[in-house]
């Protein structure tokens, strides 16, 4: 999600609204099973190499206004992406790259989704519950975990409160802010 958007087209509006959610207890019902007739393919990464994880926060993040890992320097970057805590999950869909989540357990007891996407192709393809659930099985089955976060913004897909709120997170705190122009 873009904590700071730069202000680029007349489409934007003045200001976004970003919604922190949380879920304190993991999900008593099973992760779905995939969609058929697809060949999927979810491998974790650690320690990613900075390129890799620049092409899917670019290619995911792109139509959201995603920017902050753009603008970061390498060094930001690698500090992150090699963190022992933060892991990169990518998404092949028939041997190419289909979207991307983050977990992040840097901070103790707490899992953050700090990143979750579909490549543009991949949009309405009947995945994203399916993704958006392995996600969060993924984040509970980390040691430690007491809660998992994620937060999203009125500038990402239209659908993404709603899909986060039915797999079970739950808002905790709502702020509005202007657009950086």
């Amino acid at each position: 999600m873009a904590e700071s958007v730069e202000q680029g087209g007349a489409d934007l509006p003045a200001e976004y609204t970003i919604t922190w959610l949380e879920m304190t207890e993991r999900p008593r019902t099973p992760v779905p099973p995939a969609p058929g007739g697809i060949r999927l393919a979810l491998i974790a990464a650690q320690a990613p190499p900075s390129h890799w994880f620049l092409y899917l926060y670019r290619t995911v993040g792109e139509a959201y206004y995603w920017d902050d890992w753009v603008r970061a320097s390498e060094d930001e970057r690698r500090q992150f992406l090699d963190d022992p805590e933060v892991s990169l999950h990518t998404l092949l869909i028939e041997g190419a790259p289909g979207g991307f989540f983050m977990l992040d357990t840097r901070q103790p007891g707490t899992c953050d989704l700090a990143y979750f996407g579909l490549m543009p192709e991949a949009v309405g393809r009947g995945l994203g519950y399916w993704f958006l659930m392995s996600a969060v099985d993924a984040g509970w089955q980390r040691r430690g975990v007491e809660r998992m976060t994620v937060n999203t913004c009125t500038l990402d897909h239209p659908r993404a409160l709603g899909n986060y709120q039915r797999a079970g997170f739950t808002p905790a705190r709502r702020e509005t802010r202007p657009l950086k122009g």
